[in-house]
C-alpha cells in the first residue's frame, strides 16, 4: 500500500472520519487540506444508483458551472462558409475544415473540445477512432454538434463542463480551484449535484445519490452529505 506523505496526513487530520458534511463546510474543510505549491483543482466523485451497462441508466451530458473551473479550454470548431467568422467571433481557439483532420491524424492534440456543425459531421466521422477513445467526438446531447456555434463556444469558454458514469457508476467533474471563495465552489458543486438530480434515469432503482466525495488535487476526500437539498445557493 502507498505510504501517503506527511503534507497529505497532516490534512488528513483535517477530515473527521465518518463524518458526511453539509456544501458549505465540506468546501471549507477542503480548502483548508489543499497545501501543494500550485492552484490545486477541486473534483467531485458522485457514485450513483446506476448500472451504466443498461443504455437507458446511462448518465451523460454537459452543465455549465457558474464560476467556472479556473480552466480556460482550448476550442476547435469545424465549420465552413459564414460559420468560420461566427466560430471566430464566439472565441474559437481554431476553426477549420479537412486541414484539421490532417493535423489530428498526424498527431496534433493542442485542444480540449471539439464543436462542429452538423453538416462537418462527415469530416468530423473520419476521425471517430482517434476522437471516441480521447472523449473528444462532438456530440448533440453535449451541445458540441450545434449550428449555435456562438452559443456553444462561449459557454465552453464560460466553464461548460461534462459528465458522464464510468462503469461503476461514478460521475468525476472538476469545479474549480482551491483558490476559489468559498461561495463560488459551493454554487458549483450545487449546481452540478442539481443537475445530476434532474438527469437521474427513469429505470434507476434505489437510493440514486449514493456518496459524494470532493477532494483537492493532491488531498483527501470529504465526503458529503447526500441530503444536500437542505443548502440553498444564493
Amino acid at each position: 500500500m502507498a505510504k501517503f506523505g506527511k503534507k497529505y496526513q497532516e490534512a488528513a487530520k483535517l477530515v473527521e472520519a465518518g463524518k458526511a458534511y453539509d456544501l458549505v463546510e465540506a468546501v471549507e474543510v477542503v480548502k483548508k487540506t489543499a497545501t501543494a505549491k500550485f492552484d490545486e483543482t477541486v473534483d467531485v466523485a458522485v457514485r450513483l444508483g446506476v448500472n451504466p451497462k443498461y443504455a437507458d441508466q446511462q448518465v451523460r451530458g454537459a452543465v455549465v458551472l457558474p464560476h467556472g473551473t479556473g480552466k480556460t479550454k482550448k476550442v476547435l470548431v469545424f465549420a465552413k462558409g459564414d460559420k468560420v467568422a461566427e466560430a471566430e467571433a464566439a472565441g474559437a481557439d481554431y476553426v477549420g475544415s479537412d486541414e484539421f483532420v490532417t493535423k489530428i491524424k498526424e498527431g496534433w492534440f493542442d485542444f480540449d473540445v471539439t464543436v462542429a456543425t452538423p453538416d462537418m459531421m462527415g469530416v468530423v466521422g473520419r476521425l471517430g477512432r482517434i476522437l471516441g477513445p480521447r472523449g473528444l467526438m462532438p456530440n448533440p446531447k453535449l451541445g458540441t454538434v450545434t449550428m449555435d456555434l456562438t452559443k456553444a463556444v462561449k459557454e465552453i469558454k464560460a466553464g461548460k463542463v461534462e459528465y458522464r458514469t464510468d462503469k461503476a457508476g461514478n460521475v468525476h467533474v472538476p469545479i474549480g480551484k482551491a483558490s476559489f471563495e468559498s461561495e463560488k465552489l459551493v454554487q458549483n458543486l450545487q449546481t452540478l449535484l442539481d443537475t445530476l438530480v434532474k438527469v437521474k434515469p427513469a429505470a434507476a432503482k434505489g437510493q440514486y445519490m449514493r456518496n459524494i466525495t470532493i477532494s483537492t488535487t493532491m488531498g483527501p476526500a470529504v465526503t458529503v452529505n447526500t441530503n444536500f437539498k437542505a443548502v440553498k445557493a444564493e
